[in-house]
Formats: structure tokens, C-alpha cells, sequence
């Protein structure tokens, strides 16, 4: 074996190790659908085995291009579902290495952009994205997006806030709370309703009926958030 250095994506070179091709191969192995498709540990290290013949000559040979042989290899034993696991396996790691870069891409606009240059700085009416504290919560906004688009979401749904054919509301607060829940105010106000210290009726002007509306969302809030703001 005279193969020495792999270069990664970042264009470094690293010591070649069996090991990852032999792990990948047997990591998309246990994703296998059914278990007659499953490869024994005898499989495994023949496709490894043949994956090395293919580079042993190929000092530098670059990450995409074995993992392009590692593909090759599976079918051409016959190992199409292991294969087609980890045509999977490749492509959701792409994914998340876009995601990685787009993140960055997105923390450059945040620190060095002005808000009226950039519409997502302005998504917020409630904070001003160019001062300090603005700034930072806008850094664990973007990035909290990104771990639950790419670790928590299934990915039909995350492909579907993406293209907009929904909108998932304050997906950033979703993993640590609920958010914009409000009571239904139309069924609350409709014949009035019972505080326990009281009885108020069904509020007759739109003045009345806001003020209502706004120590209901308040209290709501409040509720949530376990905060003492109140109303000014």
C-alpha cells in the first residue's frame, strides 16, 4: 500500500486511515432497510479491501474521490441498498456543511452590515440589529435556526420553511419554549368571562376591547416567559 496523505475539502493533507473507509462503509451498513441487506463484517473489509486496491497507487488522492469509489465498490459487489444508505449519508453531511458555510456567510452580515442593507436584521421589530445586545441575540437567533433546520426538523418540513411554503413562527425559541401562543380572544371575550376575583362582561366598544386584548396577550406572555413585565 503505497497511498500515504488524503486531501480533505479544505485542501490539507491528513495521514491515510483505513479505518474511516472501513467505518463509513459500515456506518451506512446499519442504515441498511432490511436485514437481509445488511453486510457481514466479512463484506465490509472485502469492499474495503477493494476500495484500497482502487487508490493504493494515488498518493493525495482527495476525500470526494474516495468516497466516489466507496460507492463504486458497493455496487459493483451487489451491495445497492448499503450503497444507496450511503449515497444518503454523503448527501446529508453536504447539506450540513452548506448550512455550516451559510451560517458564517450570515454571522459576516450580522457584525459587519447595517440593518437597512439586510432584510433579516429588520425580521424583529422588537430589537435594533445593529446595537450591541441586538447584535448578539441575533447571533443566537441565526445560529439556534440552523440546528434545529439541519438536527431537529425532519427534513421534509425544514425543506418547506426553507421554500416557503411554510413558516414555522420563532422557530429559534422552538426547542426551549413556546412562543406567540396567544388565547383565543374572540372565544374569551364572547359573553364576557370569570377572572375568579370577578366577573367581566363582553367588552362593548373597541377601546374596552383592546385594552382587554392587551393584558390578555400581556398575562399570556407573562405566563410563558415567567416575566413581571407590565403593562406601561
Amino acid at each position: 500500500m503505497k497511498l500515504k496523505t488524503v486531501t480533505k475539502r479544505s485542501g490539507n493533507s491528513v495521514v491515510y486511515d483505513r479505518r474511516k473507509i472501513f467505518n463509513a462503509i459500515a456506518g451506512a451498513n446499519r442504515d441498511a432497510s432490511t436485514a437481509s441487506d445488511k453486510l457481514s463484517a466479512d463484506d465490509v473489509e472485502r469492499v474495503t479491501n477493494s476500495v484500497e486496491r482502487e487508490i493504493s497507487d494515488r498518493d493525495g488522492i482527495g476525500v470526494e474521490e474516495i468516497q466516489n469509489i466507496v460507492e463504486q465498490a458497493l455496487m459493483s459487489h451487489g451491495f445497492f441498498d448499503v450503497a444507496k444508505q450511503y449515497i444518503v449519508y454523503r448527501y446529508k453531511h453536504a447539506q450540513r456543511r452548506d448550512a455550516q458555510k451559510n451560517l458564517m456567510d450570515t454571522y459576516k452580515d450580522i457584525f459587519f452590515t447595517d440593518s437597512a442593507d439586510v432584510d433579516f436584521k429588520r425580521d424583529n421589530a422588537n430589537i435594533n440589529s445593529d446595537a450591541s445586545m441586538g447584535i448578539m441575540l441575533k447571533l443566537g437567533t441565526e445560529g439556534s435556526k440552523s440546528f434545529v433546520d439541519n438536527y431537529v426538523l425532519p427534513e421534509e418540513f425544514a425543506v418547506a420553511d426553507k421554500e416557503d411554503w411554510i413558516h414555522i413562527h420563532d422557530k429559534d425559541f422552538s426547542l426551549i419554549t413556546l412562543n406567540c401562543c396567544q388565547i383565543d380572544l374572540l372565544k374569551l371575550f364572547h359573553g364576557g368571562f370569570s377572572t375568579g376575583h370577578g366577573f367581566l362582561r363582553e367588552p362593548n366598544s373597541i377601546r374596552a376591547y383592546s385594552a382587554l386584548a392587551c393584558i390578555a396577550i400581556q398575562s399570556n406572555q407573562n405566563d410563558q416567559f415567567q416575566c413581571g413585565t407590565l403593562l406601561q
